[in-house]
C-alpha cells in the first residue's frame, strides 16, 4: 500500500510558476516510479510527467517540456512538480500517482495507487 497527499496548488496568473508537492507514505519510496498527471474540467485526466525510482530518468508530455520539472527526494519520500511560465490552459486538478509493478509511464492504467489531488488555477 502507498498513500500520497499533494499540496501546493492554487491561483496563479499566466507566466507564473508553483511547485506541487506529493507526500508518500507506506511502501519503500525508492522501489517505484512516480507520476503527475492533470484533468481540467470536461476533459479526460492526461499524463504530465513521470520520473523512475532513482529519479534519473524523467518523462514529460509535449505540453509542458521545458516549462515543468519533476523531481524526486528520496530521503524525504516526496516527489516535486515545479511549473514554470504557467498558461490558463494549465488549470486543472493535478495527481500525483505511485506505479510500482511496470508498464508505461504514460499510461493510467499502469499506475496503482493516486493521491487526492490539487487544484491548480491560472488567470490570464
Amino acid at each position: 500500500q502507498v498513500q500520497l497527499v499533494e499540496s501546493g496548488g492554487g491561483l496563479v496568473q499566466a507566466g507564473g510558476s508553483l511547485r506541487l508537492s506529493c507526500a508518500t507514505s507506506g511502501r519503500t519510496f525508492s522501489s517505484y516510479a512516480t507520476g503527475w498527471f492533470r484533468q481540467a474540467p470536461g476533459k479526460e485526466r492526461e499524463f504530465v510527467a513521470a520520473a523512475a525510482w532513482s529519479g534519473g530518468s524523467t518523462l514529460y508530455a509535449d505540453s509542458v517540456k521545458g516549462r515543468f520539472t519533476i523531481s524526486r527526494d528520496n530521503a524525504e519520500n516526496t516527489v516535486f512538480l515545479r511549473m514554470n511560465s504557467l498558461k490558463p490552459e494549465d488549470t486543472a486538478v493535478y495527481y500525483c500517482a505511485a506505479r510500482l509493478y511496470g508498464g508505461n509511464f504514460y499510461y493510467i492504467r499502469d499506475y496503482d495507487y493516486w493521491g487526492q489531488g490539487t487544484q491548480v488555477t491560472v488567470s490570464s
